[in-house]
Parts: C-alpha cells; sequence; structure tokens
C-alpha cells in the first residue's frame, strides 16, 4: 500500500489495515498470547503477541498524547519524555510492562478505542493540518500518524501471518 498524502488516504489505510490485523489477532487461541517466541523490538529479544499487541498500543497512545501536548501548547518530548529515538527497544519494553496488567481481551478494546481515538482525531482535522505543515522536524502529522499505525499494523499482520503458520495455526 502507498503512503497515504491525504487525509483520506490515511484513514482508509488505518482502517483497513486494523482491519485484517484485528481479525488475525482475534484468532490465535488465547493460551499461545504470552509465549515469547516472536523476534522483539530490541536485538537479541524476544516477545510474546501479549507484548506486540501492547507495543502497538503504546505508540498508538503516544500519538494521541504528542497531539494533546501540542494543541494545549505544551512542549513534547519525542518520542517519549525520558527517551530519545536510539533508545527504541527500551520503549517497547515500557509498553509491554505498561500493558503486561491486561488480560488479553482488555488489551484487544484498549488497541481499539486507541484506534477510534486516533481515527477521531484525523476526522477533526483538516487535510491542511495533517499533510500541508512540518508538525515535527520535517515530518507532518499525518506521516506522523501513519509511522505509528497503519504502517506498524501492516508490518505486525505480516509478522503474526508468519508465526500462525509456524505454529502450524489456521
Amino acid at each position: 500500500m502507498a503512503i497515504p498524502q491525504h487525509k483520506i488516504e490515511l484513514e482508509q489505510a488505518i482502517r483497513i489495515n486494523f482491519k485484517k490485523l484485528i481479525r488475525e489477532i482475534e484468532s490465535i487461541p488465547v493460551e499461545l498470547i504470552h509465549d515469547k517466541d516472536l523476534n522483539g523490538h530490541a536485538k537479541g529479544t524476544y516477545m510474546s503477541i501479549h507484548n506486540l499487541l501492547s507495543y502497538l498500543v503504546g505508540w498508538g497512545q503516544l500519538v494521541l498524547s504528542w497531539h494533546k501536548k501540542k494543541q494545549l501548547g505544551n512542549t513534547v518530548s519525542f518520542p517519549e519524555e525520558g527517551y530519545k529515538w536510539n533508545q527504541l527497544g527500551a520503549l517497547a519494553q515500557k509498553f509491554y510492562n505498561d500493558y503486561s496488567h491486561l488480560n488479553f481481551t482488555e488489551l484487544i478494546g484498549l488497541f481499539n478505542s486507541t484506534n477510534h481515538d486516533i481515527l477521531k482525531l484525523i476526522d477533526e482535522t483538516t487535510n491542511d493540518e495533517l499533510y500541508a505543515v512540518a508538525w515535527y522536524q520535517q515530518w507532518t502529522l499525518g506521516r506522523m500518524i501513519q509511522l505509528n499505525t497503519s504502517s506498524p499494523y501492516q508490518n505486525t499482520l505480516i509478522r503474526i501471518k508468519r508465526w500462525k503458520k509456524n505454529k502450524k495455526i489456521v
């Protein structure tokens, strides 16, 4: 799928990739969601499906937080307070921990609501606000949203399908 260049394309990319991904996630046997047999987000680490979904929720929540802080005129620490862009593996571990207390059904619910809130943000934002001005360094808001939603959704879908094939899950 091409990189969205317009509000409608962004919304479509998120909806399409989310729908495909959530269908795959919901078909995973719950007894396998904590098996740490996927390559992790930090070199030499392993993660579970629960961790992988926590990662997506974490980034989605960050997008919402960034936008809210900017709307209020507050300074935003990118990618997250206490983390630098070269510490994304550590940030992934934070996300795993942040949502570790949720059972899988609750985590899927949070993923759904986070995605809904991002789509609402897009709906309430003009195309010019999304794509006509730099929002963070050279990146537009639309691009920052895409980099943390539809693109990782698509990558995660591929990872889960490969994982399911290796596990012989139909």
